[in-house]
């Protein structure tokens, strides 16, 4: 119990047909490594709270949202004061924004931030915190002007109330960027997620997993903007940190995969980037629940792949279960609904339907003015 041990060998062996591996381990300790004492003190920041709510957060980060969520609802049945409501609160919005339930998100980090404003000062970094989770829930409901409005108030708050280098200084930095990235405005996005990316690198730990975050997205935008090679590179650094950082069937490891294989589609290794997304879809199978939004996601890119590679029953088959979770998990006129809409009648183009295909590009094209500003590259 209470020992920690460095990996300095792996061996593979083989006995009797039996496979089996041979470890070389070295016991450690924070006082002489130096990395170590650093990962110590980074998650004694990180996971805030009393010893329940330690435990709660804990959980989260490890991907067991159920279990938190349990938790959090019992010691917000229990707390006696305002402040431990808020912060259960707080902790709810963010299970529910991981298990793609927005709204209810949304609803929970409102009453978190209704209790912090009654009894915190103006410009304190809870509040800025706040802001930062409504953002981030409106953004991953396509509502672009909330979302920056949200993330712009919690940046203006924490760079009043925080240090110039601190971690939640790079959140908003990051999130800023990825409203401008899906709003096409490339170089912003570009601009935000380096400086978030410098934030990190000074305040965290070599192999966090927020490093691994900025890497993907700046793999994200320069695929956007046509530089492959850069992308790939930035993919493949962020799926390094995560592979040593995160459990191997954490939440946060396909988006790694999926950049590898939008590069490795957008090049024409098709087998290299079908690959990816099955093992990105695997481990959201297994991470997430079964409507959430980013299983659509993977579904949808696996379609594109079968799509290109000329299987087009096996694309259409799969547009269709991303279309299905996306109809029960996102409002109605997201522009990730357009997309299947949009993807599912190019698949029918290419089968010479055309009937069918113009009538999902027609109802494609009407999300996507409801949806996003004029002139967007998506229309």
């Amino acid at each position: 119990m209470h020992t920690v041990f460095r990996v300095h060998q792996i061996e593979e062996k083989k006995h009797d047909g039996i496979k089996f591996w041979r470890v070389k381990l070295t016991l450690t300790n924070a006082n002489d490594d130096q990395q170590l004492s650093t990962l110590m003190e980074t998650i004694r920041q990180e996971i805030t709270g009393t010893g329940w709510q330690k435990m709660g957060l804990l959980l989260w980060k490890l991907g067991e949202n159920n279990k938190a969520e349990e938790l959090y609802n019992m010691l917000l049945n229990d707390a006696s004061i305002e402040n431990h409501e808020s912060y259960c609160y707080h902790c709810l919005g963010m299970i529910k924004n991981g298990l793609g339930q927005y709204n209810k998100a949304i609803e929970f980090y409102q009453k978190s931030l209704d209790i912090k404003e009654k009894t915190l000062p103006s410009n304190h970094p809870e509040l800025a915190s706040s802001y930062l989770n409504i953002g981030s829930a409106y953004y991953n409901m396509g509502e672009y002007s909330n979302a920056l409005s949200s993330y712009e108030r919690s940046l203006e708050i924490g760079k009043i109330a925080l240090p110039p280098n601190h971690p939640h200084l790079a959140s908003s930095y990051c999130n800023i960027a990825l409203v401008y990235d899906s709003m096409g405005e490339y170089s912003k996005a570009l601009s935000s997620h380096e400086r978030s990316l410098e934030i990190r690198k000074i305040a965290l730990p070599p192999n966090h997993p927020d490093l691994a975050s900025s890497y993907n997205n700046i793999g994200n935008v320069y695929y956007d903007m046509g530089e492959y090679s850069k992308a790939l590179s930035s993919y493949e650094r962020a799926l390094e940190i995560q592979k040593i950082a995160l459990p191997p069937n954490h939440p946060h490891l396909p988006f790694s995969y999926i950049g590898i294989a939008m590069v490795y589609d957008k090049i024409g290794e098709y087998s290299k980037a079908l690959s990816s997304y099955e093992r990105s879809l695997d481990i959201r199978k297994i991470a997430l629940p079964p409507n959430h939004p980013d299983l659509a996601s993977s579904y949808n890119n696996i379609g594109m792949v079968y799509d290109k590679m000329g299987e087009y029953s096996k694309a259409l088959s799969s547009y269709e279960r991303s279309l299905d979770i996306k109809k029960i998990a996102l409002p109605p006129n997201h522009p990730h609904l357009a997309a299947s809409y949009n993807n599912i009648g190019w698949v029918y183009d290419n089968m010479g339907e055309y009937s069918k295909a113009l009538a999902c590009y027609e109802k494609a094209l009407g999300m996507y003015q409801k949806s996003l500003p004029p002139g967007h590259l998506d229309m």
